[in-house]
């Protein structure tokens, strides 16, 4: 992989590299410093990852998502940027949204979403949560294709003989049409820490409840999670933790709180 990075590197010699890190982007960022092309990177997450902590060295700007960020690289060549948002998902209006999910008009909307790794202990808190959540609250619920026939199975079972079950509403994967109605119609949504999935929740401008997933590399969800937290616009529970009975208390407390409500939203 290096040898063909630095033939590729060499044939088209750019102007400047710019780089997100992570493994695949080793071999490139090291013919960009034998060559001495210029290397700008960008740090999504609140605590770097290998390959950004070592190209910081010789990279000529640095740019970061989150303002803790900046105690790991050098200040005078890194910016505060933040983290790029799909414009796609940006918008939308009730009338849309209620339509494309089929919702009840005057019940509150829950969005649970979880990411491309990881969604299983979400989806399990969610399926151990089922009754509560439709008893009161409206769920939209993306469970990442790989685990949407197991949820699905369960699901139907657990809502077998509930008569609010139309009230849940299962989904493998969102396209960014519906992520952007499922993202305006909510009131809460449940989430993990990628950096990604935050700055989405902050562009939708709702509160949230953020599961940070406990491997991830560097520990860099947790960081995430706590460093949203601080902003006042969510709460984490620790993976450890996550429990139906968890959940849907801290659900609860900022449902049945306004000012809570408003303070997360204006965070």
């Amino acid at each position: 992989g290096f040898l063909i990075a630095v033939w590729r590197v060499f044939l088209d010699f750019p102007d400047v590299i710019f780089s997100k890190g992570g493994y695949a982007s080793f071999p490139i960022l090291l013919a960009a410093r034998i060559f001495g092309i210029p290397l700008i990177i960008h740090e999504s997450d609140l605590a770097p990852g290998r390959v950004n902590d070592w190209s910081k060295k010789f990279a000529e700007r640095i740019a970061i998502s989150f303002a803790e960020s900046l105690k790991y690289f050098p200040e005078a060549k890194t910016a505060l940027v933040g983290n790029p948002v799909r414009k796609e998902i940006l918008g939308g209006n009730k009338e849309e949204a209620r339509a494309l999910f089929g919702l009840e008009p005057d019940l509150p909307v829950i969005f649970a979403v979880g990411g491309s790794q990881g969604a299983e202990v979400l989806n399990e808190a969610i399926l151990g949560a089922l009754p509560d959540f439709v008893e009161k609250y409206q769920l939209i619920h993306q469970t990442g294709k790989n685990n949407f026939s197991e949820v699905k199975k369960r699901a139907d079972y657990i809502l077998e003989k509930n008569e609010r079950k139309s009230r849940y509403h299962l989904f493998a994967f969102l396209d960014e049409g519906a992520m952007r109605g499922a993202g305006f119609i909510s009131d809460l949504i449940i989430a993990r820490a990628g950096s990604g999935a935050i700055f989405e929740i902050a562009a939708f401008g709702k509160p949230s409840i953020l599961i940070p997933l406990s491997h991830a590399a560097q520990d860099h969800q947790r960081e995430n999670a706590y460093a949203y937290a601080r902003t006042g616009a969510s709460e984490v529970i620790e993976e450890d933790n996550l429990t139906r009975h968890l959940l849907i208390f801290q659900i609860n407390r900022i449902m049945n709180d306004d000012n809570l409500k408003q303070r997360m939203t204006s965070s």
